[in-house]
């Protein structure tokens, strides 16, 4: 075990940490305006001879001429992207096999976000029907994970660097720097419980934000993701129609979010029960795609012309008309959950707009015709595009789980005080409507999660201020990420998954125990004749004494051969010393000297990884929870934690949620 007394603090000072937010947002600036110019130069090629507004042309064209180009492009985009998803699962492979001997900069690290980013622009250049907001925020946060090297073990700037480069991947991808610093509240400080944070990280992600939305102007122009009719509140008396609005949004972000889990359940089906390789899935998904675009070609991704499209509803003569609309909200739920789930790389952002603006737009359209009919020469009813507009920040935020980045960013568009009210209230409705629907699945009350989260040798107090400083330590939930769709963050974070599991879902009952009365000979034979890297050493009641380890046994030796001239010492000290005086019997943390560090079956694995990360530690023993406080310092054990099998564990929850929470 590490002998070190304090955690390291290596990280640079406040005023180091506010310059590299400006680098931050001007790397993220710089990559998320290469990653749009490719998402725009794809299609430039692969849809050659296609106006910009593609959609609409496409649905005015003969379809004996058009349909094999509907059909084939997102099937070449899902080939492209499978033979892609083969290259990562190699390069992962790789990177497993080298772990142990990889020391300083991982040059993989910077390798899987960028073949993401890459999937992602043929996803969304091929048309398939999903979106570049969620890429954009994880271009961000790898861009973060690459200036995090040089904050060693200091976890609250690394969430101050993570925060800051979502802030700027949303800030750049939607030229809305104020709501890209709420998104980074909502998707990164709230969940890792982090609202509380230092100065230095609001200053952080302001300056991210507002730096990457300066160079997307300069790079990409000055022009907002998409153009936005006037906004028109009639009078006060609307607001009852916008509440209703809400609630059909959140429902119907329900419909899609359980949608996007169907079909993620779906291909794991065919994958295990055909045998198909996950490589050819996102074929299927640009196929089913394109089927669905010979009926309805708006659902293909073609940056927000469609949205624009529907905000222009009865104002332009292509715009689509109400009943048309339905059927594109449907169709287009339908496609983005089909393309999500068979593994196509993009986000759920740009979708949920198009969604709730289509959604809105019949809302409003229908709620003007009944009661025109109603009260002859009524005027008191908005246009559709009034509720297009709401509908959109309502299930952005219901989908997505960002309320206060989906009103701010319609009032950043919109420039129109009038919009907030009702926007606010069908904001609040919608994402009430999912936690209703949802609360009958929560079946784990919070108190329990809570009340798991003890170490033996660590107070209450403490304990409470560990969880406030946990915050994401791996580089891989940094990466463009294939989960997280049910809120359109799409990165989950690795601790977040942790929390949900025990210690008992990773603990192995294969361990040795050895008296303390053995000698460091008998010790180290026990390990290599069982094949362990340590041995738990208990007393006479068979109660946790100390762990002996290799590190152990190295320093015991070390430490002998360089006390002594005497050739055969080592050898005569490993038969005559007694286990008990070199085995680990306590740790020093925080600068106190402790008991040997152990967890519960029933502690999350999250604060698990956390301790041992903490004091470089490989094993935890786990003992049983007593009750007696006199019985607090001695334990009896009942299985052994290794750091390996936390990883493993965390593997197969991510392929498990292959579907779903992120960016």
């Amino acid at each position: 075990m590490d002998g070190n007394d304090e955690l390291a603090d290596s990280a640079p000072p406040e005023w180091a940490l506010l310059l590299i937010g400006c680098l931050l947002g001007l790397a993220t600036g710089l990559f998320v305006a290469a990653f749009n110019k490719g998402v725009h130069v794809i299609p430039e090629w692969a849809w050659a001879g296609t106006p910009n507004d593609g959609a609409a042309w496409l649905r005015l064209q003969r379809l004996g001429d058009t349909w094999h180009r509907i059909l084939l492009i997102p099937v070449t985009g899902g080939v492209i992207v499978g033979m892609m998803h083969g290259l990562l699962e190699i390069l992962d492979q790789i990177r497993q096999s080298s772990s142990s001997q990889r020391q300083g900069f991982d040059l993989l690290a910077g390798v899987f976000p960028t073949i993401k980013a890459v999937q992602a622009a043929v996803t969304l250049g091929t048309g398939c029907s999903l979106g570049p907001e969620g890429p954009s925020v994880d271009i961000g946060k790898s861009c973060a994970n690459g200036f995090s090297l040089m904050m060693e073990n200091n976890r609250e700037r690394k969430i101050a660097l993570v925060a800051a480069g979502a802030a700027a991947g949303i800030s750049s991808g939607f030229n809305a720097a104020v709501a890209g610093c709420f998104f980074a509240i909502e998707t990164v400080l709230r969940p890792l419980r982090a609202e509380n944070s230092p100065p230095f990280t609001t200053a952080m992600i302001i300056l991210a934000s507002v730096i990457s939305s300066t160079v997307s102007n300069v790079l990409l122009g000055t022009q907002s993701a998409f153009t936005v009719p006037a906004y028109d509140l009639k009078s006060a008396a609307e607001l009852p129609l916008y509440l209703i609005l809400g609630m059909l949004c959140g429902a119907v972000s329900v419909a899609f979010t359980r949608l996007v889990a169907w079909f993620t359940k779906f291909f794991d089906f065919i994958k295990e029960k055909f045998g198909l390789p996950a490589v050819a899935c996102p074929a299927l998904g640009g196929l089913g795609a394109g089927i669905i675009a010979l009926k309805y070609p708006g659902i293909l991704y073609w940056g927000f012309t469609n949205v624009e499209e529907i905000l222009h509803t009865g104002r332009i003569a292509s715009a689509p008309g109400i009943w048309l609309l339905t059927q594109l909200a449907a169709a287009k739920v339908v496609a983005t959950a089909l393309c999500k789930g068979s593994g196509l790389v993009g986000g759920l952002y740009a979708p949920s707009l198009m969604i709730g603006a289509a959604v809105g737009a019949v809302f409003g359209g229908s709620a003007a015709e009944l009661i025109n009919s109603a009260i002859p020469g009524n005027a008191a009813v908005a246009q559709p595009q009034a509720y297009a507009l709401v509908g959109m920040a309502a299930t952005l935020a219901s989908v997505c789980s960002v309320p206060l980045t989906s009103v701010l960013l319609l009032f950043e568009l919109t420039k129109d005080y009038r919009i907030l009210l009702p926007l606010m209230g069908a904001v609040g409705l919608a994402i009430w409507v999912p936690s209703v629907v949802n609360q009958p699945m929560e079946t784990e009350p919070s108190d329990t999660r809570n009340s798991a989260r003890v170490y033996s040798v660590v107070s209450a107090a403490e304990e409470k201020d560990e969880v406030m400083r946990r915050q994401l330590d791996s580089g891989h939930d940094l990466e463009l990420s294939v989960i997280g769709n049910t809120s359109d963050s799409e990165t989950v974070s690795e601790e977040l998954l942790l929390e949900d599991l025990k210690v008992s879902r990773a603990m192995s009952k294969n361990y040795v125990k050895v008296p303390v009365s053995v000698t460091m000979k008998e010790a180290i034979k026990c390990m290599r004749d069982n094949h362990q890297n340590c041995v738990l050493v208990v007393d006479d009641e068979d109660l946790l004494e100390g762990i002996l380890t290799f590190g152990d046994v190295r320093r015991f030796q070390s430490k002998k051969s360089s006390d002594t001239s005497k050739s055969d010492c080592r050898f005569l000290d490993a038969n005559t010393c007694l286990v008990s005086s070199v085995c680990t019997r306590g740790i020093s943390y925080c600068g106190r000297a402790r008991g040997i560090f152990t967890c519960y079956p029933d502690t999350d694995l999250a604060m698990a990884k956390e301790l041992m990360e903490a004091k470089d530690i490989r094993q935890l023993p786990v003992v049983k929870r007593v009750r007696e406080p006199s019985k607090e310092i001695k334990r009896r054990i009942v299985a052994i934690l290794h750091y390996s099998s936390i990883l493993n564990c965390l593997r197969e929850e991510i392929k498990s949620k292959e579907i779903s929470p992120s960016t």
